[in-house]
C-alpha cells in the first residue's frame, strides 16, 4: 500500500517538475496560448480555423512616463523607483553597465542639482584615484527644448568613463537626466545613448 501511494504521488507530481513555462501569453478571440519570443505557434479559433502565430520582438520600444517619453532597445528593460514624494527615478542600463537615469521631479524645479548628482555618481571612483574633468553642456531636443548641465570624464589607469548630468525644470517639475558610457564599451552602447538623446521628449510647459 505504501508503495502504490508513493508511485501515485510521483505520478501526479511529475509534469509539473518538467513544465515548460513560457514568457508570454497570447490572446485571440478569446484562445490563449503560451509563446516565447521567436517562436511559432498553431491555435484553434472559436470557429474551428486554425491560425499559424508568431510572436518577435521589435527592435526598439517607448518608455512613457507622466512627464517625459524616450525610445530604447526593446531588450534593454526601463526601471522605476520612487526615492521620494515626488521623485522618482527611470533606469536604463545595458549589460556592461553603461546607463541613463531620468529622475523625475514632480514638485520642484531640480536644475540647481547638476553638481551635485555629479559628485554623487562619480564619487566612488574619485575616491579611488581617478581624475575628474567636467565642463558646462547642453543637450537641444527635437522639439527645441533645452537641457543644460555638465559634461565630465574620469580617468583611471584602467579605463576613462564620460558622463552628462542634464536638467531641464519649470516652476514646479522637472527632470535631471545622467548618462555614463566606457569608452571600453562605447562602440556597442554609444547607439543606445543616441537613439534616447534623440527621442527624448518632455511633457512639461514653459
Amino acid at each position: 500500500m505504501t508503495m502504490a501511494v508513493f508511485v501515485a504521488v510521483t505520478f501526479v507530481c511529475a509534469p509539473a517538475v518538467s513544465e515548460d513555462f513560457k514568457a508570454y501569453k497570447l490572446t485571440i478571440d478569446g484562445v490563449s496560448v503560451d509563446i516565447d519570443t521567436d517562436e511559432d505557434a498553431t491555435v484553434t479559433l472559436p470557429n474551428g480555423d486554425k491560425a499559424k502565430i508568431r510572436l518577435e520582438r521589435n527592435a526598439f520600444a517607448t518608455f512613457s512616463s507622466d512627464s517625459f517619453s524616450f525610445v530604447h532597445p526593446s531588450g534593454v528593460t526601463v526601471t522605476k523607483t520612487n526615492l521620494s514624494k515626488g521623485i522618482d527615478q527611470h533606469l536604463m542600463a545595458s549589460a556592461v553597465g553603461s546607463m541613463v537615469i531620468v529622475q523625475e521631479y514632480s514638485d520642484m524645479n531640480p536644475v540647481t542639482l547638476n553638481q551635485l548628482m555629479l559628485q554623487e555618481i562619480t564619487k566612488e571612483s574619485v575616491q579611488a584615484g581617478g581624475k575628474l574633468s567636467q565642463k558646462a553642456g547642453s543637450r537641444k531636443l527635437a522639439d527645441g527644448k533645452v537641457l543644460r548641465g555638465l559634461t565630465a570624464t574620469v580617468k583611471t589607469h584602467a579605463d576613462r568613463v564620460t558622463y552628462e548630468v542634464m536638467s531641464y525644470g519649470t516652476a514646479n517639475q522637472g527632470v535631471v537626466v545622467i548618462t555614463s558610457l566606457d569608452d571600453d564599451n562605447a562602440k556597442d552602447d554609444r547607439p543606445m545613448i543616441d537613439k534616447f538623446w534623440q527621442s527624448l521628449k518632455l511633457r512639461m510647459g514653459e
